[in-house]
C-alpha cells in the first residue's frame, strides 16, 4: 500500500485536520482560537465525525486517538494532533510520510511503570530476569526493558490496563500517567517514568509541499501558542519524520 497516496486538491478544499475527542480536543481549542478558529460543535454534544470551523477553510476530522498518524499519513488529512506515545509506536510499523514539526505542550503526562503495591520491582528487573507487561505501547515496552537486559512477556491490552496484575495476568504495566489517581484507586504504584509525552502536530508530508500556503499560517500560529504556554520559548520547529 502506498504510504502517502495524497491526492491534491484545489484551493477552495478546505484543509482537514484531525483530532482525537477528550483532552487533545480541549487543549487544541485555545490553538485553534490563536489561530482566529472558533468550532460551533464540539465532538461529545454531535455524533458527527466531520466538524465544521467558523473559517470555511478548516474543517475538523475527529478519530480514535491511535488513528490520528494512519489518517494524515495517507492523506485523509493534511495535518493532525497526536501524542508521542501514539506517534513512537506508529512510525515504527510505518516509517515516512509524516512530518512532526511542532511540540505543542499540551496534554502532558508520562510514560511509567507501575505495579501492585509490595512488588519488589527493583529484584524483578535484575539483568537476565523475566516478566510479564501488559500494555498497549509494544515497542515503547519492549525497548525501555531491553536496554535493562530484561526479558519481557509482552500482553497487549487496549484499555482497563490496571486490571492485569490485579488478576495476575501481568507483573506489571506500561502506561499513561497524567495524576495518578486511576493507580491509586486500583493499589498501583508507579515504579519507574520510561518518558514525558505531549502531544504534537504532525504534517502529511506531500500537503505540507502542494498546500504550504494554506498550511503555514496554522503552523505558526500554534507553534506561537504553544511556545507561550509552555512559557520558555518552547513549542518551536521539529521537522522531522520520527517520533
Amino acid at each position: 500500500m502506498n504510504a502517502d497516496p495524497y491526492r491534491p486538491t484545489d484551493a477552495a478544499t478546505p484543509l482537514t485536520l484531525a483530532l482525537s475527542k477528550g483532552r487533545i480536543f480541549d487543549e487544541t481549542l485555545p490553538l485553534l482560537a490563536a489561530a482566529g478558529v472558533g468550532v460551533p460543535e464540539k465532538p461529545n454534544a454531535s455524533r458527527k465525525l466531520i466538524l465544521p470551523t467558523d473559517n470555511p477553510a478548516l474543517r475538523l476530522l475527529i478519530v480514535r486517538a491511535s488513528d490520528v498518524p494512519t489518517y494524515v499519513q495517507y492523506g485523509a488529512a493534511d495535518f493532525g494532533i497526536a501524542g508521542h506515545d501514539v506517534l513512537y509506536e506508529h512510525v515504527a510499523e510505518h516509517p515516512g510520510g509524516l512530518y512532526q514539526p511542532i511540540d505543542l505542550n499540551i496534554a502532558r503526562c508520562r510514560l511509567c511503570v507501575a505495579t501492585p503495591k509490595g512488588f519488589d520491582y527493583q529484584a524483578a528487573v535484575r539483568q537476565g530476569s523475566r516478566l510479564r507487561i501488559a500494555t498497549k505501547y509494544v515497542r515503547s515496552a519492549r525497548e525501555h526493558f531491553a536496554g535493562k537486559g530484561v526479558h519481557v512477556d509482552i500482553i497487549k491490552l487496549y484499555g482497563s490496563m490496571e486490571l492485569a496484575p490485579l488478576v495476575g495476568l501481568a507483573d506489571a504495566i506500561v502506561d499513561l500517567v497524567s495524576s495518578g489517581n486511576t493507580l491509586r484507586a486500583n493499589r498501583l504504584v508507579e515504579v519507574e517514568e520510561i518518558r514525558p509525552v505531549s502531544a504534537r502536530l504532525i504534517v502529511n508530508q506531500a500537503a505540507l509541499k502542494m498546500r504550504g500556503a494554506a498550511l503555514q499560517p496554522y503552523l505558526d500560529a500554534f507553534a506561537r501558542a504553544s511556545a507561550d504556554m509552555d512559557g520558555n520559548g518552547g513549542g518551536g520547529p521539529l521537522i522531522s519524520d520520527r517520533p
